[in-house]
């Protein structure tokens, strides 16, 4: 059985710096996931994130959790829940503009902590764009610009705690699906699984490591490579003991980003095995994945091919 990837990011700063970027690629052609150790962000920090998001659902969350699930009679139910799944959820906004000031019933530290743990994970974020890059032979600094639209990337967290449930045959944590952004940073639960990601048609668990970050890859990079890496479809599966927690970072072009695939990596592929994937502007696709995201992507990009987007595509400057 295949070994989910892990990479060791010490491994870039050594003689070994060919096979961690060897193991990136693959993970990206082949998994759309892999998993990051030794990522440059402290033990220290990352624990006291977890404790301060775990006392947060335990004061302000589980309670309305709970009455959620009386109020549509969910421990109760005898045929399969397709459309809620079973998770206690908020988002933070980190740029362009921040909203952890104004999130209710979040103490004053872990309002302090989450944006210094945002601020760290957009660094390893760029790192990892970076790594792309390199991987696929373009310019450094080219998908960031392209993120970057006249505002500046996008960058969010939903915060997730997926109770103990009583029907976990019947309902899912989180339901089937891609993600539509860029790349995803994950900081998961090292105790209690359920993360699983689809890899030749078979259901993968995503094992839980402590300290470690989860990266997938979303849809927007799969436009932007032409297919050479794709977003791979993932669900989280609803647990009967245990309260796993979920931390999962978007860093996503900007509203106004215009997204299509490398003219540089187009010209490196036989013309006859050309992918063509649409152009668009951000924003367009998130509109239509809202109300599509748990079905499968392929009809989205068909969609975004209807409406292309009429923009003047100039050179992509690099810094």
């Amino acid at each position: 059985m295949e070994t989910f990837p892990v990479v060791n990011m010490e491994m870039l700063n050594t003689e070994k710096r060919a096979a961690a970027l060897e193991k990136i690629k693959d993970a990206c052609e082949n998994w759309g996931f892999f998993e990051v150790i030794n990522h440059g962000i402290s033990h220290e920090l990352l624990d006291t994130v977890e404790k301060f998001t775990k006392e947060h659902y335990k004061k302000c969350m589980e309670q309305r959790f709970k009455e959620m699930v009386a109020s549509k009679g969910l421990e109760g139910v005898q045929t399969e829940i397709d459309d809620l799944d079973w998770e206690s959820t908020f988002f933070l906004k980190h740029l362009p503009v921040s909203n952890i000031s104004e999130v209710p019933d979040l103490e004053d530290n872990y309002r302090k902590i989450m944006k210094e743990f945002a601020d760290k994970l957009e660094k390893l974020a760029e790192q990892l764009l970076d790594l792309l890059c390199e991987n696929l032979g373009l310019e450094q600094g080219y998908l960031k610009k392209v993120f970057y639209g006249s505002k500046g990337p996008t960058f969010g967290t939903k915060v997730s705690n997926y109770p103990p449930c009583p029907k976990p045959d019947l309902i899912k944590g989180l339901r089937a699906h891609t993600d539509a952004g860029g790349i995803i940073l994950l900081f998961q639960d090292d105790k209690v699984s359920g993360l699983q990601l689809l890899k030749d048609d078979k259901w993968i668990d995503v094992p839980p490591m402590r300290h470690s970050i989860v990266i997938n890859l979303g849809d927007q990079l799969e436009v932007i490579t032409n297919g050479k890496y794709r977003s791979v479809e993932h669900r989280v599966i609803a647990q009967p003991d245990g309260n796993r927690m979920s931390l999962a970072s978007f860093y996503n072009p900007g509203s106004d980003a215009v997204i299509y695939p490398a003219p540089e990596l187009l010209e490196k592929e036989e013309k006859e095995n050309t992918i063509m994937y649409p152009k668009f502007v951000f924003e367009d696709y998130m509109k239509l994945y809202a109300g599509l995201k748990f079905q499968a992507k392929e009809p989205r990009f068909e969609a975004m091919k209807a409406v292309e987007t009429a923009v003047n595509l100039g050179p992509i400057a690099t810094v």
